[in-house]
């Protein structure tokens, strides 16, 4: 466009055609996006958590299929080949062979005494350690999410009372607590003189791990609570006569998902841990009941004379649980509003 002073200026419309059209749509470069699709991209570039989460998802994997892989395999966590097959054991009942009893046949060899499939043994202890630890992180997050959000809305005597009751949970030894109670809770179900089955074994446990798994979680979720119904859109939306239901569901919980979801995933490999901890001290889960801890405790007898059956569950919990807390390292980076990447 010439000016009457000869001057040549650019059309407005090619300035504004530079980042929109005449109707003013921005073109797709440059639309904005929404958190999730910020956190997301954050998360893409952090490489150590897209490999912990591929290692996770490959455990949820197996232990949800076990049966399957167990019957592709050829094997049963129950059985006790060593009893059948007289070439597994010498007799010392110890498994011959290399490593174990490694062979074709038996990917990570056989057990001591039995000989059954230390494999097996393994995804269906994976399988029995996630089932378990799920359910107890479902249920403490939720008592945590409502104790918490409750305390730090609600104020006054409620916040006291109910205060004074978790810093006495916290008080508690809590491996003590886990030792002690869990076989006083399956007394409840099953007397002294009966077998215990497994299935009451891991419905103690979700008592016992659960009842002690909430405190941590309320008590973030207090803090912060008590800082955002401080905030004015709490207090315009209490203004425009908006219910305490409303308040907390369309104010407050969005604003606390973050930090509930990082929790979570943090949560998550300390009861698995806390699980194969119990199994192992003999008050968890038992023989034959495949498991971690109990696999551990099982091996701590023969470590001198058959390292692999040692090795093996150790390298499964022990990759299981650092991938999950650096997955939850990576989803709280990627969810931290003040991260620039």
């Amino acid at each position: 466009m010439t000016t009457p002073t000869g001057t040549t200026v650019e059309d407005d419309s090619v300035l504004v055609g530079s980042t929109s059209d005449l109707a003013g749509n921005k073109p797709a470069g440059l639309l904005g996006r929404t958190p999730g699709q910020i956190a997301w991209s954050r998360f893409k570039r952090n490489r150590t958590g897209v490999v912990c989460a591929g290692i996770v998802i490959f455990y949820v994997l197996v232990a949800v299929c076990a049966p399957l892989i167990s019957a592709l395999y050829g094997k049963d966590p129950y059985a006790f080949y060593g009893l059948r097959d007289v070439t597994l054991l010498d007799e010392f009942n110890m498994p011959l062979g290399v490593n174990g009893g490694m062979s074709g046949e038996y990917w990570f060899g056989v057990s001591p005494q039995t000989g059954q499939d230390v494999f097996t043994n393994i995804i269906y202890g994976v399988r029995t350690s996630l089932g378990i630890a799920v359910v107890i992180v479902i249920v403490s997050t939720l008592v945590g999410a409502v104790v918490g959000i409750a305390q730090g809305y609600l104020g006054g005597k409620f916040d006291y009372f109910v205060g004074r009751f978790t810093d006495l949970l916290l008080a508690m030894p809590s491996q003590l607590f886990f030792i002690a109670f869990t076989p006083i809770v399956l007394n409840l179900f099953v007397p002294l003189n009966k077998e215990t089955p497994t299935h009451i074994r891991i419905v103690a446990m979700w008592t016992v791990l659960s009842f002690l798994g909430w405190m941590g979680l309320a008590r973030l979720l207090r803090a912060m609570t008590l800082s955002l119904r401080e905030r004015e859109y709490v207090e315009a939306a209490k203004i425009a006569g908006a219910s305490s239901r409303r308040i907390i569901f369309k104010e407050l919980l969005p604003n606390l998902s973050t930090t509930i979801l990082v929790q979570t995933t943090l949560m998550l490999p300390a009861m698995v841990t806390a699980e194969a901890g119990l199994s192992f001290l003999g008050v968890g889960m038992v023989s034959p009941t495949p498991d971690l801890g109990r696999m551990f405790a099982d091996a701590a007898q023969y470590y001198d004379t058959d390292l692999a059956y040692l090795i093996f569950p150790g390298l499964t919990l022990t990759i299981f649980v650092l991938a999950f807390n650096l997955l939850g390292d990576a989803v709280r980076d990627a969810l931290d509003p003040k991260t620039i990447q």
